[in-house]
């Protein structure tokens, strides 16, 4: 569990009628870890649930409160599920490279979620997401499809388990966007948000293939119907 001077503890002010002392994560619906701080500064772990969800309604950065199957809690929930599926690529036998690329990916996301999860009309706790993350993605995928045999049709997902786990992860991925895009309709959002979850998972594709060439598998083209073999 990452601890507080990782910098994934994002705080909220306290409470009315809190102690001084004491300190909690937003809820958002995904709480990673909630503290209190001593009169020297020392982290004391506390219980991780906190039963403010228990009615269906989940609280946003800024304190809004809104019902969990809404369109906003299901896109920032969905980034959430396609980072832990890059956490399990990263427990398989994948390069040094894409390891460290996947790592800074993962951080990205806890940004993301954040993002997602602050109102438009308001200030964000964090630096929301910006057109040069996107770019960042854009500069792995041109450098990992240098390597790869150009594609002249659809591959089928599969190959080596990381590969499998990355095709899965891009196919995730591509559902939060789509939530997002369902939120963008409806309220104002971060539009760099929308935009970083359609190269995401572009970049997901390129790296399932280079993950495949990398363990010495071959990509495997779908058999088009009607089309001579």
């Amino acid at each position: 569990m990452r601890t507080a001077d990782q910098g994934s503890l994002h705080t909220n002010p306290l409470p009315r009628g809190a102690s001084d002392n004491v300190s909690c994560i937003v809820e958002a619906d995904i709480i990673y870890i909630r503290y209190s701080t001593d009169f020297n500064g020392i982290i004391n772990a506390m219980k991780i649930y906190t039963k403010t969800g228990d009615k269906g309604e989940t609280g946003l950065f800024g304190g809004d409160r809104i019902a969990k199957n809404s369109a906003r809690i299901s896109a920032y929930g969905t980034v959430d599920e396609c980072n832990a599926l890059l956490g399990i690529v990263r427990t398989f036998d994948i390069d040094d490279e894409l390891d460290d690329i996947l790592i800074k990916i993962q951080n990205q996301l806890f940004v993301l979620g954040s993002d997602l999860a602050t109102p438009g009309d308001r200030e964000p706790s964090i630096p929301r997401i910006g057109s040069d993350d996107v770019k960042q993605l854009e500069e792995w995928i041109d450098h990992l499809e240098a390597s790869l045999p150009k594609l002249k049709q659809f591959i089928l997902p599969g190959g080596s388990q990381s590969s499998s786990f990355l095709h899965l992860a891009r196919t995730v991925c591509r559902r939060a966007e789509r939530w997002a895009v369902a939120l963008l309709r409806d309220e104002p959002i971060n539009i760099q948000a929308a935009i970083y979850l359609n190269r995401l998972s572009d970049f997901l594709f390129v790296a399932a293939r280079s993950a495949n060439l990398k363990s010495g598998h071959s990509d495997h083209f779908w058999n088009t119907p009607g089309e001579k073999k």
